[in-house]
């Protein structure tokens, strides 16, 4: 018998429990869920025989050592500044490693380790990081091979919520991922290549940098960029090309408004608020403005921002409910705390609720002269709450891997994001089989 350790039982947890439980009997697996919330991990187990839910803390050293010294895989579903505590131990006792979250410098440091024991720890083995690679440096691969001179590449995926599920929400969007990533989107300075030039956008400016993409079948989508597009110049290999650029999707009006919190200061989070306990969602709007005992909150938000008080902006800042006299219960928090506190009482799946993902990637080329474009997308829907696109798509990845590693038919050692063809080939082909699939045109070239 193998046993696979996983540590976190969260919503982007379910696929990947589901997947591992439906192989255990065939592939003769037990399987250990870590959780501090018991009920949460015994629920996502539905009594299966091959799989058990014991307490965990990351912190408590003898229990760690205990749970990973039992295993021959572990799983890590912890944020992403806990794995570090994991990836040691694993190191240490010498078991292979998997997360979907970005790899780091502290983390990286452990490859000679796992090199040296001959096992592997693949990072960045989810949706965005993690199907972004696999899916890209499969074409990249091909172009390559074909002799092609490739000089753009650009890449852009989105959490959104279903069409079907939209409703009258004029964002169009609901939290689908962790809801305290979406209000930080973007701080700090996002740095990118467009034709042979460095490009810088500050935050301040960040969401009002959008770019227009069409996915077939699916409409318009806008997306923005993501922080460090630069980073992967070495990651993919692309030292000299032209363009290289990785971004967000959300739907078209979505940013604009969002640009609204930015420029009020309502993503900060830096200090703590006073008073919170008190605070209402007016109060929380009004906090950031001029005192003026004549004119509305509404007003001095619209002055401020140069908004008509009808505008589109404005209608979604009401539909959120920013402008009522409601307490926001909490007793303490900064101000990006507050936003998210308030923004999930509108923006968290129903339980009839859908979401979708959305991923786009378009290759630049030269070819016997001639410039050329290809365009590849997927796009992944979910069933329910439960059962999310979101989860498929950060969990099937790290499920499929697991298994061929246990199967050793990925025979890599040390840490590695998932860009090696021995990885991305078979775990693409078993995801295509799910139905996550990427469907490829050639497009006249766009130019900038």
């Amino acid at each position: 018998m193998q046993h696979i350790l996983i540590i976190g039982a969260g919503k982007s947890s379910t696929a990947l429990i589901n997947y591992l439980l439906e192989h255990s009997e065939k592939e003769q697996w037990t399987i250990t869920i870590a959780e501090k919330d018991l009920a949460l991990a015994n629920n996502k187990i539905q009594g299966q025989k091959n799989a058990k839910a014991v307490f965990f803390d990351v912190f408590d050293a003898e229990l760690l050592n205990e749970l990973v010294g039992a295993s021959d895989l572990v799983i890590s579903m912890l944020p992403a500044s806990l794995h570090i505590h994991v990836a040691r131990k694993c190191a240490e006792l010498k078991k292979h490693f998997l997360t979907a979250s970005y790899t780091t410098e502290e983390i990286q440091a452990l490859h000679g380790q796992f090199n040296n024991a001959g096992k592997l720890m693949i990072m960045e083995m989810g949706l965005d990081p993690g199907i972004d690679h696999m899916s890209a440096m499969k074409v990249l691969d091909e172009l390559k091979e074909k002799g092609y001179e490739l000089t753009g590449f650009e890449t852009f995926t989105g959490g959104l919520v279903a069409e079907e599920s939209v409703g009258d929400n004029p964002w169009k969007y609901k939290f689908t991922w962790n809801p305290r990533n979406v209000v930080l989107a973007g701080q700090g300075t996002c740095k990118f290549i467009q034709e042979g030039r460095f490009k810088y956008i500050p935050y301040h400016k960040l969401f009002r940098r959008t770019e227009q993409i069409y996915i077939p079948d699916h409409g318009y989508f806008e997306g923005y960029a993501n922080r460090d597009s630069l980073a992967y110049i070495d990651v993919y290999n692309l030292r000299g090309i032209k363009t290289l650029y990785r971004g967000t999707l959300r739907r078209p009006g979505y940013c604009a408004a969002w640009d609204a919190f930015i420029q009020l200061g309502a993503t900060d989070d830096s200090y703590e608020m006073e008073n919170v306990s008190n605070m209402t969602h007016r109060q929380f709007i009004n906090s950031f403005l001029s005192y003026n005992p004549n004119d509305s909150v509404e007003l001095k938000l619209a002055h401020y921002l140069n908004l008509d008080l009808d505008s589109a902006i404005m209608f979604k800042l009401r539909w959120l409910g920013m402008f009522e006299d409601e307490p926001i219960d909490l007793r303490t928090g900064t101000p990006a705390q507050i936003l998210e506190h308030i923004l999930k009482k509108k923006w968290t799946l129903n339980p009839e609720d859908k979401d979708m993902i959305v991923m786009w990637h378009k290759f630049n080329y030269i070819a016997e002269g001639q410039p050329k474009q290809l365009e590849s997308s997927m796009v992944a829907m979910g069933d329910d709450e439960l059962n999310t696109a979101m989860s498929k798509t950060v969990g099937l990845p790290l499920a499929i891997s697991a298994k061929l590693i246990l199967q050793e038919k990925i025979k890599l050692t040390g840490i590695h994001v998932p860009i090696e063809k021995e990885i991305y080939e078979p775990v693409l082909k078993e995801l295509t089989n799910a139905g996550l699939t990427f469907v490829e045109r050639e497009v006249e070239p766009t130019f900038y």
